[in-house]
Formats: C-alpha cells, structure tokens, sequence
C-alpha cells in the first residue's frame, strides 16, 4: 500500500477522538476510528466548553451547532460556602478577544453526538464501533495496529495512531509511555437534580470555597428545558461505593449544601476518583496521544475536556500538513512541545490551584486568596487578564508561541 493511501487510525470514539477524525477528514485525509463501545457512552462528567474552544471548533461549523445545543453563561461565580458571592466574573469582557464572550455549558456526550452526526458528511473517515485496540507495532513509516472485532482479531496498517482512548488508554500503554502524576486522596461524588439553583443566587456555574466540604455546581440542558443541576462534592475515600451513592448519604450532602424542606429528586449519580497526570511523551513515533490519553486533571475550572479539544485541532493541523510527506514530520513534534509544555505548566497547575482555592483549610491563607478575588474581579484590567487565563484563550496563545 502506498504511504499516501494509508490512513490515520484514531482510538476512541469520545468527543476528543471524533472532533479530531473531523479535523482531519475535512482535510480530505482517510480516517479509521475505533471503539470498544456498542455506541457513544455517555459520560455525565464534563460540561463547560471555554471562549477558547468555541474559537478553535468554530472553523468546523461545531460551535454553531453547540450554540443550539448548550446554554450560553456568560457570568460564573466563585463562592464562599457561609457568606455567599466572593467574585462574579463577566466574560463579556472578552468580547475583543473572542468571537464566542461565554461559556457554553453541553454534555460531552452530545458534543460527541454533534462530531458523529457531522462526521456522515465527510466520506474520508469510517467509525467502527465494539472495536477494542489490542496492541501496535511501528515500522519505519507505518504503524500496524491489532484490534478485536466482536471477536475476531483484525489487523489494520496506519500512516499514525492516535490514542483517543481516555485515562487507561491501551494505545499509552501498549506504546509503553509513562504517565506520570498523582491521584487525589478523595473520591469526587457527582450528582444531578432538577431542583432549580438559580432563585438561590447561583449563576449557571459556580464554584463554592469551604474549608470541609467545598463544592462546585452547573446547570446542564439534559433532554431539554428545564434543564438539571448537577452538584459535585469530594468524599472520604474509605466510603464504599455503596454507601456513598446511597439516596441517605446524598440526600444528606444535597441537604448540606442548601437545605430545603423536601427531599432533592436525584436523576444521576457517580464516583469516580481523579487524577492530575500527564503522559511523559505526547509521540512516539507514529503514535501520538491526545486528550485524556495525554493528560488527566481535576475537574475544577473545566481545563480537562477543553485541553482535550485543544490537542485535537492543533495535531490535526499539523497531521494534515505532514500526512502523505507533504511536510517536515518534525512538526509532530512540536505538537508534543506545545501541548504537552501547556498540559504541565497550564493545566495541571491551574486545576490543581483552583482545587486548593476552594478547600484551603488555614483561616489565614483562605481569607487571603479570597479577598484577593475579591480585588480582582473589582478591577476590570485585572479581571480580564484573569479570564483571558481561566477561559483558556491565554493557554492556547502560549501555545501557539512555543516555536
């Protein structure tokens, strides 16, 4: 088979994997996506795509269709548990700086949805689902992967492999890449409830500081108007998985968070344990890894999926220039530069800094990084520089900036 003819194989079938088999089919570049799941799993965890994302996912009419899908939050809120609003942050005042001067809050799942139903149109890539990776070998411009088609052992030959398959991923793994990091002590309990937070005082996202128990909580479309909230907590890591998704334990955490005189009605539930991790190479020859499979962060400042996204369109940039030797491969690995340079010095260390604002336990240092917010969001200057930061723009320039 000629180098030219062979395809880009990408696993996993998230919204990482599908936004990057987008990027490339619209440039025309044959794509194989594999995934281990019968259809879209749907995952209940991020939500919250930043100006800088809708920026980069405008260019392939994504953001047009998120704007249906998703509500715009223009302001979010970083609480104190007692006494109520520390700061109130306007993304308008972006507005220079972006096309999109909000969030837009959308289940990742439906993000995904949107890239699979948009992927019909472009004959290049083919998805294939219940298709688990099993290993790969490389050549010298080639990689061979092997995977289990509803059990028949299949071999498919590759220009690159993408490994788009999340926190485990097989294709690190089989690639023998380190990951390297920590887990949180704590489990992170999420739940959802059609209970209606926003006569409460709460923006559409919000984050709440508390020395025992902070929190943070966002309203998501779900199947439609109203809408649900969905409330996240972290909890003590001996509690079995039983007791912790228990309707009294939740019921008693909900009644915690904002007590009210009738029970929460709970639509979902999870625990899951987090991890701020990233991968000790991004390459390895014709192997690359993007998103989760990259980088894992806490969820605190929605940095994970965003970053995801963010490898997505910057590798299939550069794929699409390099793929059938139309260009120095060399650019691959300033992909790896970029991204993973911005994955350490970026987001990992402004999700572990947001996690440690809100659960400070010295009454001191807690007291002074919140008054601190408190001048900065007062101070227009200051508060645009620190949402260019939080709304990613920031990150995505820096990266653009590593030569």
């Amino acid at each position: 088979m000629a180098k030219e003819a062979l395809p880009v194989v990408i696993v996993g079938a998230g919204p990482v994997g599908l936004v990057t088999a987008l990027a490339l089919g619209r440039q025309g570049i044959p794509v194989l996506v594999l995934e281990c799941e019968a259809d879209l799993p749907l995952d209940l965890r991020a939500s919250t795509l930043h100006c800088a994302t809708l920026d980069l996912l405008d260019g392939l009419g994504v953001t047009e269709r998120l704007l249906q899908a998703g509500y715009r939050v223009r302001h979010w809120q970083i609480r104190d548990r007692k006494s109520g609003v520390i700061a109130e942050w306007d993304l308008g005042l972006l507005e220079s700086e972006t096309k999109f001067p909000f969030r837009i809050a959308c289940e990742q799942h439906k993000l995904a949805r949107i890239a699979l139903d948009m992927l019909s149109d472009v004959p290049s890539v083919e998805v294939r689902f219940s298709c688990r990776f099993l290993n790969a070998h490389q050549e010298t411009d080639r990689v061979v992967a092997r995977f289990d088609a509803d059990g028949d052992v299949e071999e498919v030959t590759a220009s690159w492999l993408v490994g788009a398959d999340g926190g485990r991923s097989a294709v690190r793994k089989s690639a023998e890449i380190e990951f390297e990091g920590f887990t949180w002590p704590e489990q992170f309990l999420g739940v959802s409830t059609d209970h209606d937070f926003e006569p409460d005082g709460f923006t559409y996202s919000a984050y709440v500081s508390d020395p025992v128990e902070w929190a943070a909580i966002f309203k998501v479309p779900h199947d439609g108007p109203p809408g649900i909230w969905r409330v996240m907590f972290p909890t003590d890591p001996a509690l079995s998985s039983t007791t912790a998704l228990s309707d009294e334990f939740i019921e008693s955490r909900m009644q915690g968070f904002l007590p009210k005189a009738t029970p929460y009605r709970i639509e979902y539930r999870n625990l899951y344990r987090v991890h701020q991790r990233v991968a000790k190479a991004f390459r390895k020859g014709r192997i690359v890894l993007v998103g989760d499979a990259a980088h894992l962060n806490n969820p605190v400042g929605a940095l994970g999926l965003n970053g995801g996204l963010h490898d997505a369109i910057n590798l299939s940039e550069k794929l699409g220039q390099t793929w059938g030797g139309g260009s120095d491969e060399r650019l691959i690995d300033k992909y790896e530069r970029q991204r993973r340079t911005i994955s350490v010095e970026s987001i990992q260390a402004e999700s572990i800094r947001n996690k440690r604002l809100l659960e400070e336990r010295d009454p001191a240092v807690r007291a002074e990084r919140l008054a601190e917010l408190q001048l900065i969001a007062a101070d227009k200057k200051k508060a645009r520089e620190y949402l260019l930061r939080s709304s990613m723009i920031a990150s995505v320039r820096q990266a653009n900036a590593i030569a």
